[in-house]
């Protein structure tokens, strides 16, 4: 897709030389409108703090250590992903196509969905795996059959469970060191994907791709990490990753990298548009539902989890969400990571 590829190229040749790159926002609610002054705290940028805290398992002030040590380290890892040279990046998967095809095209029946699904043994076995998760198995069945999911969760909720199903794989930790940070990044994935696909339907909005979408920064955040380990390994004494170096390095290229992955698997214009949108809001327009996705999400994960977080008000106060649709997305995840 050239003009995407012209927008990254153009994004990042413009990136200036300081030794710190100046870092992006996750979380980019609906601004203060002009000429009024806010004297609220800023719960986005609390709610992402207590995100790092929890997926970097380690307490708020190491989040702000010194990391001036470690400007060469932030500066290659920036050269990499401006000249597209990550190494960690995750490559398509090979079905991916196919399936987009098949889940794009509305006359597409429930018979050639599942063959199409049958073709690929493995992508079969892992689609049932996850199908049967608490996050997409149907109250009281199991299922047993690429056919019986299709029949039981719909086309819709199929192509969710395909798109976790692609996305599993590399979201699996290659060693114990990224273990917890592996396994928490999925389920925040998990969490604003299916936040962001109920509040797309509520708007008549493509809830798929929003699912998909809500995918891509825990995946980016897992790629990232995996890159700074390769340009700063442990040394003799085995210590980690600092948090804060990984926090940084997260907050500065989480969505540059999210583009490239959607650029990556020639995912359709539309991703690449969420993923824009949610980075750089509209003056005056409502969040969008990625954006309001992630928010629920994040701050459902850390309820669960006994975390620092937002109460309901804060959180009320961030999104664009009518009372009926807050109270769905709630009682949803809720449910959801309870039984997880």
């Amino acid at each position: 897709m050239p003009g995407w590829i012209s927008w990254l190229t153009g994004m990042f040749s413009a990136a200036p030389p300081a030794e710190r790159a100046p870092e992006s926002r996750l979380f980019n609610p609906v601004p203060t409108p002009r000429g009024q002054a806010s004297d609220t705290p800023d719960h986005a940028h609390q709610l992402e703090h207590h995100l790092f805290c929890w997926l970097l398992d380690t307490e708020p002030r190491a989040l702000t250590a010194d990391i001036s040590a470690h400007a060469g380290v932030l500066e290659r890892l920036g050269q990499r992903l401006r000249a597209g040279t990550l190494e960690e990046l995750p490559r398509r998967p090979l079905s991916l196509p196919m399936l987009m095809r098949a889940l794009s095209d509305e006359n597409t029946g429930r018979q050639a969905l599942t063959d199409t699904i049958l073709q690929d043994p493995a992508l079969t076995d892992q689609l049932l795996q996850v199908a049967n998760s608490p996050y997409f198995r149907p109250p009281d069945h199991t299922i047993e059959s690429v056919d019986q999911a299709v029949f039981l969760l719909g086309i819709e909720g199929i192509r969710d469970v395909i798109s976790a199903t692609l996305m599993r794989p590399m979201m699996a930790a290659r060693n114990s060191r990224e273990a917890l940070f592996a396994r928490r990044c999925w389920l925040w994935g998990l969490a604003c994907a299916r936040a962001s696909e109920i509040i797309a339907r509520s708007r008549n909005q493509d809830a798929s791709a929003h699912f998909m979408v809500g995918l891509l920064p825990a995946l980016a955040y897992l790629t990232l990490r995996r890159e700074l380990a390769r340009l700063c390994p442990s040394g003799p004494d085995g210590r980690e990753l600092e948090p804060a170096l990984v926090r940084h390095a997260i907050a500065c290229y989480q969505w540059a990298t999210c583009q490239l992955l959607a650029n990556e698997w020639s995912l359709p214009p539309k991703y690449h548009a969420l993923l824009l949108t949610a980075e750089r809001p509209a003056p005056d327009q409502p969040n969008t539902a990625l954006s309001d996705g992630m928010l629920m999400g994040t701050r459902e994960v850390l309820r669960n989890a006994h975390q620092r977080n937002l109460g309901e008000d804060e959180l009320r106060a961030l999104v664009s969400l009518g009372d009926e649709t807050f109270a769905q997305v709630r009682k949803a995840l809720r449910q959801i990571l309870q039984e997880g």
